[in-house]
């Protein structure tokens, strides 16, 4: 179980968050080690941008300072986060913000530790995290693409347009149609035939 007033788990649910709702890849929230975090390559504070679109409804922008499908020499692709009734980003990033105050060139994903220093979330300790929940849960484990795949399939479901999907969540191919068929084909394996 995460606790949202501890930092550690605070951020850990504001990654889960993000990743899910943004597609976003999880080196995009993480960094490899603790020495390993780069202002000009991982995002920071300042990366992240609040605002009111044109329903009047609450958003976060998150300007990626790199990303894997960004040609050298382009612009920052951006994550469009709109709030969510269940399982908000906005919601987990505000409390993120709340528990571990950060300056703007600290990373966007960190927790402080007991001295009171910032460090970034390093990808393996948030997997760690994540499945020590899930196994808890009775859940089994993840992996890191695990909420990219699930944010699609999600999105997918509620009938979002395959277009819509692979282009406001940065895929340059069509691999994320494989992911939703091999969920289809697991799915239908699973649940097929179950009486009621």
């Amino acid at each position: 179980m995460l606790i949202l007033s501890e930092p550690f788990d605070a951020c850990i649910w504001a990654i889960a968050a993000c990743a899910f709702w943004g597609m976003m890849r999880f080196g995009e929230t993480t960094v490899k080690s603790r020495g390993a975090f780069n202002g000009s390559l991982h995002l920071k504070r300042r990366d992240f941008f609040a605002g009111i679109d044109l329903d009047n409804k609450p958003y976060v922008r998150i300007d990626l300072p790199s990303a894997k499908t960004a040609d050298l020499g382009t612009m920052a692709q951006s994550v469009y986060l709109p709030a969510q009734c269940n399982h908000c980003p906005l919601g987990a990033l505000q409390n993120l913000f709340r528990i571990v105050p950060a300056d703007p060139d600290d990373p966007l994903f960190s927790w402080c530790d007991s001295k009171g220093e910032i460090r970034p979330m390093v990808k393996s300790r948030a997997m760690d995290g994540i499945n020590h929940v899930l196994q808890a849960w009775g859940w089994g484990t993840t992996f890191g693409h695990s909420f990219r795949i699930g944010g699609a399939s999600f999105f997918l479901a509620q009938k979002m347009g395959p277009k819509i999907v692979r282009l406001a969540w940065r895929w340059k191919s069509l691999a994320y149609q494989t992911y939703i068929r091999a969920f289809e084909q697991t799915a239908a394996r699973h649940i097929g035939g179950l009486d009621m």
